[in-house]
């Protein structure tokens, strides 16, 4: 393609910012190109070796390694240069040229940065207007040419030079016909913005090929014809974006306003606040802003795409899935249940996501949950997969009653449905925490007061840090105020002030402004409190963790706090069996609500099966444990003949092979019939009946097998995913059975006292798209990174 011609207006040398090839020198006045092998000197146009060059007025030979400067003939090695006015030393990577910074080999204006992504590699030198080994004053303008060379920049391709006024010249696109500075006086502007204009789709029309082409105009650099004729055109190089140039897609951008909607919890209508609307218009003025009606069908878009990868994944299952229930309050008294499926894949890894989130007009009947779950069930197609519900409070004979029938006609119930219906440990554990500080509200409120007044005053607090270091007290503790909504941090703010009570204790007698200190009798029972919430604070916090416990890891830790309050509650001292009493009645009930479940799960450990079971219940019940040990055994040899009699569920991996034998089977039922007359229908009965009997001594093979060692670490699914062929039935059942959730709550919640409420915002829009805001959320930040289980550490001192 032809370069555009340029004015013929003398220019200085600094004026010209021109891409030269390696292997071409122009020459200053017949602008010839003249192969890098030789060199014609100025006046005489002698040709001179490579590995020579003559001095600007002795025309003496310099050896290669070796320039000489203009005005002193010096010598000067090649690594550095001496400015021609200035004499100071600049090192090879970075040159000066009269007023301009010289980067690698490119020159570019001393006031203008070139971009790390705009930098020209080192095969391409940027060159003034004379060669450069011949030193030129800049006001002798008799050295100056008469013409100039054509522009050899690529950006020429798709721009002209025009003459807007004296000294005033601008860069035209020849496509758009937009006009850009280029230079004013001896100022250059460069050709950067120009090269962005073409390359990051600023041009409309080179934008439009760009899509029809797919191509930049950087990818395809136009030839050049060689020199003398000859056949070998010399190769240009042209530098290329680091990064690809995106063309602007305005659904794209649409799609990543609701994605950034949903993963922040950002209002809908922030589409159609001004200052965000502002803020689009300067960012990208061609992309139409969306309305709040828009961006909600974008919303509920993602979320209907995202549903179909779940869809997928749900009926690819190939156990059960475990449901918890957690209804949110509202200022509009309806109530939100947030369902959240828990199950362990085809790889033996647990995951946990949100499903629904169905809005109950009138959360406090007996149906609420009921219709939540058959919603559930519809929704996901999970008839016949569930295993367990478990729920964030206790509700009502009714309620459970209801569940459980409607359980029966959607889904086979496990154990005649005594593993369905679960509380919430971390709801329980809360409440218990509550009763006990409203138990002890006048000595909590005295110690609150007592560290509200050390910090809320920093002369306060200085007396009592002094009056701390002489009294030599060791805890390392520092006092801090609670959080009514969190009751571990008001445990917390107990053990450090029970901690530093001598400090107290004399406080009042060198700060005469410190009264009602807490007496010895309230720090006594501060003790006994914070010694028993210790235990459901150590619970607590193995839900709290980043990944998924599984059911097992609990069983301990719920036998150990139904242990320890029973006793407590027995106590002869009064303070200790007043306090308890409360906390173990509460416990009492979650006790026996779920311990079925728990000690079920802990039998699926090997580490422990029914051993721990049986030292357990005799420290709990004594001569009556025989009897719950009992009902464990026989409750757990059940639901192993209820997996027996399970049919080869039909998740994708198995449903071709299904089909398949499903033709296999008749073909031979054919052949049966037709030989004997008979079929097989009795040799089928046979093997189910001879199948039973052998899978039914895979349980009891298993549970005769000596324990495995307690190890601080140990992955329970994975010892079964390594064991699946070695009890191929009892696998499937602990699969499901380690998958109960013990809590309806996130980790962040585990020690909230007050319930949660949906904000008014989410209540005044539908209730569809409530839920794909909150379910789309779930699923797109656990994308990339699903919660996996991890080894359970957990020792056991038996």
């Amino acid at each position: 393609m032809a370069t555009p011609e340029t004015p013929v207006t003398p220019a200085t040398p600094t004026e010209n910012h021109e891409i030269v090839l390696k292997n071409e020198i122009v020459h200053e006045h017949s602008n010839e190109m003249v192969p890098d092998d030789e060199m014609i000197h100025e006046h005489s146009h002698e040709m001179v070796p490579e590995n020579e060059m003559i001095h600007e007025h002795s025309h003496e030979v310099v050896p290669e390694n070796e320039m000489i400067h203009g005005h002193n003939h010096e010598l000067v090695p090649v690594n550095e240069m001496i400015h021609e006015h200035n004499h100071e030393m600049v090192q090879e990577h970075e040159m000066t040229h009269e007023h301009h910074i010289v980067l690698g080999n490119e020159i570019v204006p001393g006031d203008e940065m070139v971009p790390d992504n705009e930098m020209i590699p080192l095969n391409e030198m940027v060159l003034a207007e004379q060669p450069n080994y011949i030193e030129t004053p800049p006001n002798d303008l008799e050295t100056q040419p008469s013409k100039r060379r054509k522009k050899k920049s690529i950006v020429w391709e798709h721009f002209t030079i025009e003459n807007v006024g004296a000294g005033t010249r601008r860069a035209c696109c020849k496509q758009c016909k937009q006009s850009f500075a280029y230079s004013t006086g001896s100022k250059v502007a460069g050709t950067s913005h120009l090269k962005r204009h073409i390359a990051k789709g600023a041009c409309p029309v080179v934008l439009r090929n760009q899509q029809n082409n797919q191509s930049s105009p950087y990818n395809t650099p136009s030839k050049m014809s060689g020199y003398g004729g000859s056949n070998d055109a010399p190769k240009r190089r042209y530098r290329t974006a680091s990064s690809p140039y995106l063309a602007f897609d305005p659904d794209r951008c649409r799609q990543e306003i609701s994605r950034m909607i949903i993963m922040h919890d950002y209002p809908l209508h922030m589409v159609e606040h001004p200052g965000f609307l502002t803020f689009v218009q300067h960012l990208q003025p061609r992309f139409d802003m969306v309305s709040f009606n828009t961006v909600q069908g974008d919303c509920v878009a993602t979320y209907l795409r995202e549903k179909q990868a779940i869809q997928k994944v749900i009926g690819g299952v190939p156990g059960r899935i475990c449901l918890t229930l957690d209804m949110w309050s509202s200022c509009y008294t309806v109530g939100y249940v947030f369902i959240t499926g828990q199950y362990i894949d085809s790889e033996w890894k647990i995951h946990r996501k949100i499903l629904n989130v169905i809005m109950e007009p009138y959360p406090d009947s007996d149906t609420a949950f009921s219709h939540a779950v058959a919603a559930c069930l519809s929704d996901w197609s999970m008839e016949g997969k569930l295993f367990s519900v478990t729920i964030n409070h206790p509700i009502s004979d009714a309620a459970v009653d209801n569940l459980r029938a409607l359980l029966s006609v959607k889904n086979p119930l496990v154990l005649n449905g005594q593993l369905v219906v679960g509380n919430c440990l971390a709801r329980t554990l809360s409440s218990i925490a509550q009763d006990a500080f409203h138990f002890l509200h006048g000595t909590v409120k005295k110690v609150r007061d007592s560290i509200k007044y050390v910090k809320t005053s920093e002369s306060h607090e200085e007396k009592f840090i002094e009056l701390k270091q002489q009294l030599q007290v060791p805890s390392t503790k520092t006092l801090v105020l609670d959080d009514r909504t969190q009751w571990n941090t008001t445990y917390e703010m107990l053990l450090a002030a029970s901690e530093l009570k001598e400090v107290f204790s004399c406080l009042d007698t060198s700060d005469p402004d410190y009264k009602d200190a807490p007496s010895v009798e309230d720090w006594k029972q501060v003790e006994i409190l914070c010694t028993y919430l210790k235990i459901l604070f150590d619970t607590a916090n193995l839900l709290t963790a980043p990944t998924i416990p599984t059911t097992n890891t609990f069983f301990h830790e719920a036998w150990k706090i139904q242990l320890e309050l029973a006793r407590a509650a027995a106590s002869e001292d009064p303070s200790i069996s007043s306090l308890t009493k409360t906390m173990q009645e509460k416990f009492d009930k979650y006790w026996k609500s779920c311990c079925l479940m728990l000690a079920i799960s802990v039998v699926m450990d090997p580490r422990f099966k029914m051993k721990l079971v049986e030292f357990s219940f005799t420290k709990i019940y004594g001569e009556e444990a025989a009897t719950y040990v009992k009902i464990v055994e026989e409750g757990i040899h059940e639901l192993f003949l209820e997996y027996v009699a399970l049919p080869l569920p039909l998740t994708p991996t198995y449903a071709e092979e299904a089909n398949g034998g499903d033709i296999k089977q008749e073909n031979a039922q054919d052949l049966g019939a037709s030989s004997n007359g008979a079929g097989l229908t009795d040799f089928d009965a046979y093997i189910m009946e001879t199948t039973s009997q052998q899978s039914r001594s895979e349980l009891d093979q298993y549970l005769e097998e000596s324990l495995l060692p307690r190890v601080h670490e140990f992955d329970v699914v994975g010892w079964w995913k390594l064991n699946r062929m070695k009890y191929p039935t009892l696998s499937k059942m602990a699969r499901d059975i380690l998958s109960v959730p013990v809590s309806t709550v996130t980790a962040d919640s585990v020690f909230c006292t007050v319930g949660k409420e949906m904000d008014q915002y989410r209540c005044s829009l539908r209730p569809e798209t409530v839920e794909a805001l909150i379910c789309a959320k779930d699923w797109l930040q656990n994308a990339s990174v699903d919660t996996l289980h991890a080894p359970i550490k957990m020792e056991v001192p038996i």
